[in-house]
Parts: structure tokens; sequence; C-alpha cells
């Protein structure tokens, strides 16, 4: 099994939205699922002046800090039965993707998997709020390739996003990746099925990354092994 390695590392997204050096693996949101700085806005372009008013100084007082989502208050309607805890269908049900489809069961039960600490199935509020981060990283990164703003990422937009990445895949495999996540069957990926195939690729190239020892590109696995790295990754 061969793949071209990346440049500048196990395919960490660019440095950008606060994100640090490429030195996490494929596909991996910024800073350590979800603890990236707060968003720039518009994309990342700075918020011009309205015409016809004068710049921030000028005698006037700077503007009223913004504050951030109230979490607890979050917390507490996506916890509907009051349990103090959040189940995976409690959390598919207020997440949105965009449409009028329900969120991804699928990546919501793997973010459900990577924030779960205790091994309960469920989520308490301090795990909350670490995914509810980590998919607002995710959503301004989406954003940012979704060129066209229509919601989802066609092949090419896909390319761009993993190439910048760290991934130097060929056509071929992004049209089978656009095959394989896209459940409407529309040759497009919504943002819910842009957060599992990342986090797919990033367990897959994590496990090969194991028995590349040289950093090669290169892997001599046995047929036990290779089956060990995919049927890990539910999907």
């Amino acid at each position: 099994m061969a793949y071209q390695p990346p440049p500048h590392g196990y395919g960490a997204p660019p440095p950008q939205y606060g994100q640090p050096p490429p030195a996490q693996g494929y596909g991996q949101p910024p800073q350590g699922y979800g603890q990236a700085a707060p968003p720039p806005q518009a994309y990342g372009q700075q918020q011009q002046q309205p015409y016809g008013q004068p710049p921030q100084g000028y005698g006037q007082a700077p503007p009223p800090q913004q504050q951030g989502p109230n979490l607890q208050y979050i917390f507490q309607q996506v916890d509907r039965d009051r349990s103090g805890q959040i189940t995976i269908n409690e959390l598919q049900q207020a997440l949105s993707n965009g449409s009028w489809k329900p969120f991804n069961p699928e990546t919501v039960r793997l973010m459900i998997g990577m924030f779960d600490h205790d091994h309960t199935g469920t989520i308490g509020f301090h795990e909350f709020s670490g995914l509810w981060k980590y998919v607002t990283d995710w959503q301004n990164t989406f954003r940012t390739y979704d060129r066209d703003n229509s919601g989802s990422i066609d092949k090419n937009e896909l390319k761009n996003a993993l190439t910048s990445f760290g991934y130097r895949l060929s056509d071929r495999f992004f049209t089978m990746l656009v095959r394989k996540f896209d459940r409407s069957n529309r040759g497009t990926i919504a943002f819910d099925d842009f957060i599992q195939c990342c986090v797919v690729l990033q367990t897959l190239t994590n496990s090969f990354r194991k028995h590349d020892t040289q950093q090669s590109g290169w892997i001599n696995v046995s047929y036990e092994d290779f089956l060990t790295m995919v049927f890990s990754v539910r999907a």
C-alpha cells in the first residue's frame, strides 16, 4: 500500500482560523479537537468601517466586546430529558447540516466518541463545550472551501480542502470520496458528511502511520493487520 507523503506533515489543516503549525494528523480540526481561538469575521476578512463613519478612535469609546454563545443555555436546550448528559439522538436533533435532512448519525457518533472521555456513550457539559468548539471550527473550515456558498462542496472544492490539509491524492480518489460521502446523490458533500470524511481519513492515516516507521509512504502489513486498520473505522 502506498501514498504520496505530504510535504508538511500528515495532513493538518492550513494555518488559519487560529490553527497551529501543521503537526497534527490528516484532516484534524484546528488546535486539537475544537480548542482553536475564535474564528475571524467573514471567513478571515477584516470587517470594514461603514461608509461615512469615522474610524474607531477620535475620542470614541471602543465598541463593546461581543460575547460568545451561552453554552450552558444551549446545553440545557439540547438535553431534552434533563439528565445532565446529551445522547447521540439529542445531539443529532440539535445539529444542522444546512439542509432539511437529519444530521449524519455516523458523524454524530464519531464526535460523541471523541469527546466521551468517561466512555458512558453520552457527553456532559464540559465535554459538550469541547464538541461545540470542534463543530464551530469545522464549520469555518467548510465555509472557506464552499466557494459558491451552496451549502455543500463538490469534488474540486473537496480537493482544494484536502490538498491544503496536506493530502496528495489522485482525481480518481477524490471522485470515490464524493461517491462514498454524498448521502444526497447530488455529486456534492454536505457539512456533516464533510466532517465524517475528514475524520475517517485522519483515522485511517494514523493507523497507516503506525506501520510506516520510515515515513516512506510504503508499509508491509499482514492481511489481518490490514483488516484491523479498515474495520477499526465505522463509516
